[in-house]
């Protein structure tokens, strides 16, 4: 079985080619990404990289052909940008991919989607992937990364889509060291009452489900899963347990809700007028930080098989020896 495996470069796709490289079906993985770093590298002799640009069809084309099973995990995953930038990175790439896959009979396609089109700024809980979306999504981001499954689901080639909800591990380089850089500025409160619940999902997780989408077949295919440890947190005792762990005080004052989503909205507005440039603070991650979201994965547990081998603390442990090893290097 040969794969091609895109964002390879990136969290998620390092961590799962790890795991790639050590099933015996898989003779051969054909890594895309953009820019290599040492520490998201996999020297292994069934990985070679090649990397490029997924919204030239010409590179995309090069890389499917003779490819079995396509993953695909990379995205422009950002709470803020411009609209057109989305398209291109999650609409348009996953057509040039689709396109490629019909050309070279690709048998089947793993999508790495994102329940970042659930949220709607309210708590929500034990959803379900049959439940009716929003009318209107967050941002441009989960827009299109829905855009990039309906595109998926309506091109006829078999499809498993997973939505991992808030990756933690080893190799995190966004969500957990976003939230020390703003512990370490001065700019991490409380956001509401504190006692909100989230759903987070240690990577080597998500790993384990890409590959049993692998192998998915029957009833398991062509459908949507969501993916995350199957315990819910208390979200600000995850972060306080983090900065706890890096030798940090966490932060005990709480912040109205109301108010930091009214700033965080005059941000955005000031910022559509100006540069674009992200602003500090987005509604998006107010709301993330203030409102609960969790999520049902009987789903996968029953047509997958999937099963979280690690739990969150465990994963949060392993990403700050990560952290602390890097930041001593």
């Amino acid at each position: 079985m040969k794969i091609l495996l895109t964002g390879a470069t990136g969290f998620l796709g390092y961590r799962s080619l790890e795991k790639l490289v050590e099933l015996i079906d898989i003779e051969q993985v054909i890594a895309s990404g953009r820019t290599l770093k040492a520490s998201h590298t996999v020297g292994h002799e069934k990985v070679t990289y090649r990397l490029g640009d997924l919204e030239e069809v010409a590179f995309v084309e090069s890389i499917t052909e003779d490819i079995d099973i396509i993953i695909h995990a990379a995205a422009l995953s950002s709470p803020w940008g411009k609209r057109e930038e989305f398209e291109r990175a999650n609409v348009l790439t996953m057509q040039n991919l689709l396109k490629a896959a019909k050309k070279y009979d690709v048998q089947k396609i793993v999508f790495i989607s994102t329940p970042s089109m659930y949220f709607e700024m309210r708590d929500k809980f034990d959803i379900k992937e049959s439940d009716p979306l929003p009318s209107k999504f967050i941002n441009a981001y989960a827009e299109t990364k829905r855009l990039a499954e309906i595109e998926l689901e309506n091109s006829g080639i078999p499809y498993v889509i997973l939505r991992p909800r808030a990756l933690t591990g080893r190799g995190d380089t966004v969500i957990m060291p976003r939230l020390i850089r703003a512990y370490k500025e001065g700019r991490l409160k409380i956001i509401g009452d504190g006692k909100n619940l989230a759903d987070l999902t240690a990577v080597s997780n998500v790993a384990d489900a890409i590959c049993l989408a692998l192998k998915a077949n029957g009833d398991a295919m062509n459908n949507t899963y969501n993916i995350s440890d199957g315990n819910p947190v208390v979200l600000w005792e995850s972060i306080a347990k983090v900065l706890l762990l890096l030798g940090h005080e966490p932060p005990s004052k709480n912040v109205p809700f109301w108010l930091v989503k009214t700033i965080a909205g005059g941000m955005e507005n000031w910022t559509r007028l100006t540069t674009m440039k992200e602003p500090t603070l987005t509604k998006y991650g107010v709301g993330t930080l203030a409102k609960s979201l969790t999520m049902d994965i009987s789903k996968a547990k029953t047509l997958l098989g999937y099963s979280p081998k690690m739990s969150t603390d465990e994963a949060i442990h392993e990403f700050v020896n990560w952290f602390k090893k890097n930041e001593e290097s």
